[in-house]
């Protein structure tokens, strides 16, 4: 907790928190990480995707590795928790194993990736996605708000672009992937649960959705002959809002614009966005489908003009039965006899991981749900037990590798 308060104080706001990749925070919450990850007796280096890692070196020099890990970056004006939580975690846990006479039967390597929330170039997950070897190539142009392009931000900090490729694991020798995270959601407090064990990671779909009517006169025309992009709109989201509460799946219209709107003129053309997330892209995609089937309909009835552009699409990622099993008995050993299962809505690097390895989350519990927020809080006894669980997962692990 006191480490979190510290990595806190690393913020390109005056006033707030906020930490972006290959930025002066990101070298300096590299070195403070580093510090703590060398006093643990971690060997440290910074990769080619400027991820921060401190391994420790299992009973042979050829032993596969277990990593754990998190993210240090933040969104602006962000919590103390959300990543670095799960970074200071993994650090603790593996001082604990420095500490004892006998080594795992496996190396253990902590990550500290630099980039998760996409704030600077827009692209998430990038220090996961690195290591998982599915970096794109088209990444190296995006632009920051300064016009900085990421090929020359890395060079700028001190990485070669072209040799990203080699922060890349090797899943032949990657036993897999532990992460602790704080819930950023209200459920485990509302059941009075410290911890929870993740079963999945939620799929995204997010889109565009343009309605276009007809533009007219605000008094002179006639109800029964308008063509209302708002109006039909308003009933498209309402409807949307319907089917994701009936299907038991997570969707958002954040965004609603008025296209050259004024008060006094009949709206002529709406966007709006829709995110969607579901447990599993099964459930998220039948989800999909009706909205977009009754989204038409609506239209259709009201003679609007419909199109949808869909501009981002994620799978989810299921956790590894395995890994869950081990997660599960050190929550069950911190004395919760019955843990609660539940999916991520978040996106998480673990979900970049298990592409390629297998991988397991735990959850604690924060305050409200509160998240990407100043008010983001956790109980120390929460934490604590956090600890004692993933200490307790990884000699699992040991014991059905020994």
């Amino acid at each position: 907790m006191a480490r979190c308060d510290e990595v806190a104080l690393i913020s390109a706001m005056d006033h707030g928190i906020e930490r972006t990749y290959l930025t002066t925070q990101h070298k300096a919450h590299n070195r403070l990480a580093a510090q703590w990850m060398r006093a643990a007796g971690l060997k440290t280096r910074v990769d080619e995707a400027g991820t921060l890692r401190g391994r420790l070196a299992g009973a042979t020099p050829d032993a596969p590795v277990l990593y754990l890990g998190s993210h240090l970056d933040t969104v602006p004006d962000a919590g103390k928790y959300d990543g670095i939580l799960g970074v200071t975690a993994a650090i603790e846990v593996a001082s604990r194993f420095a500490e004892r006479e006998e080594p795992l039967p496996f190396a253990l390597e902590v990550l500290a990736y630099g980039d998760e929330e996409g704030v600077r170039f827009g692209a998430t997950l990038l220090g996961s996605r690195a290591m998982a070897g599915t970096w794109d190539p088209d990444w190296f142009e995006l632009k920051d708000a300064q016009g900085v392009t990421l090929r020359k931000a890395m060079e700028e900090f001190g990485l070669d672009p072209d040799r990203v490729y080699d922060a890349a694991l090797d899943p032949e020798q990657t036993v897999g992937y532990l992460e602790a995270h704080i819930e950023q959601g209200p459920y485990l407090q509302d059941a009075d649960k410290a911890l929870g064990l993740v079963t999945s990671i939620a799929g995204a779909r997010r889109m565009t959705v343009t309605v276009i009517g007809e533009a007219g006169h605000a008094g002179g025309t006639p109800y029964g002959r308008r063509k209302d992009a708002l109006i039909g709109s308003s009933h498209a989201v309402i409807a949307i809002d319907r089917i994701g509460q009936e299907r038991g799946v997570i969707v958002t219209v954040g965004e609603l614009t008025v296209v050259d709107g004024a008060i006094n003129v009949v709206p002529g053309k709406v966007e709006f966005s829709i995110d969607l997330r579901a447990a599993t892209d099964e459930e998220r995609d039948a989800a999909y489908d009706e909205m977009i089937a009754e989204l038409q309909s609506i239209c259709l009835e009201r003679d609007l003009q419909v199109s949808v552009h869909e501009h981002h699409r994620a799978s989810g990622a299921l956790c590894d039965p395995a890994l869950m099993e081990a997660m599960k008995a050190g929550i069950v050993a911190t004395g919760d006899e019955d843990p609660m299962e539940l999916y991520s809505k978040a996106g998480h690097d673990a979900m970049a991981i298990a592409e390629v390895v297998p991988m397991a989350m735990l959850f604690t519990r924060c305050l409200d749900g509160i998240s990407h927020n100043p008010g983001e809080s956790v109980r120390h006894d929460d934490v604590a037990r956090a600890l004692d669980a993933l200490e307790t997962a990884i000699d699992r692990i040991a014991a059905d590798a020994a």
